[in-house]
C-alpha cells in the first residue's frame, strides 16, 4: 500500500461525496476498527457504523456545501491533508479551514482520523496560494 495514494484517493472521494452527502462513498474508505475523531477532544465514533452516524448527524444540518482538499503530505502510515469548507448550517454560514491526520492499514483503509480545525461564521474563500 502506498500511503500517499490512499491519502489522494482519501481526499478526491471527499472532495466530491461532501457536497454531494455521498456517505456511502466516504464510509468506503474506513476500516471496520476505526476510529473517528472528528475533532480531536471530542470520544471516537467507532468503527464504520460510528463514522456512518457521524456523517447522517452532521450532512443532515449543512446545506450548500462548498470544500476544497489539498495536496496529502505523508510518511510511514500516516498521512496529513489540508481542507478548506463552507457551508450553511441554521441559516449561518460558516467556513472551516482544517488539516485530517489519517493513519492507514496495509490494505489503505483509514483506521485512525483526527480532525483539527479553525472556523469562522461566514463564507471565506481559501487565502491566495491556498
Amino acid at each position: 500500500m502506498d500511503v500517499i495514494d490512499a491519502a489522494r484517493r482519501w481526499a478526491g472521494v471527499w472532495e466530491r461525496a461532501w457536497a454531494a452527502k455521498d456517505i456511502e462513498a466516504i464510509v468506503a474508505l474506513y476500516s471496520d476498527s476505526v476510529r473517528y475523531r472528528a475533532l480531536v477532544l471530542r470520544e471516537p465514533e467507532l468503527g464504520v457504523a460510528g463514522v456512518r452516524a457521524y456523517l447522517e448527524r452532521t450532512f443532515a444540518e449543512e446545506d450548500a456545501v462548498e470544500c476544497r482538499f489539498g495536496a496529502p503530505v505523508a510518511a510511514g502510515d500516516r498521512a496529513a491533508v489540508e481542507w478548506w469548507s463552507s457551508w450553511t448550517e441554521g441559516g449561518q454560514d460558516l467556513t472551516l479551514a482544517g488539516v485530517t491526520i489519517l493513519r492507514f492499514d496495509i490494505d489503505g483503509m483509514v483506521v485512525d482520523h483526527r480532525d483539527y480545525w479553525n472556523q469562522v461564521d461566514r463564507r471565506e474563500p481559501p487565502f491566495d496560494g491556498w
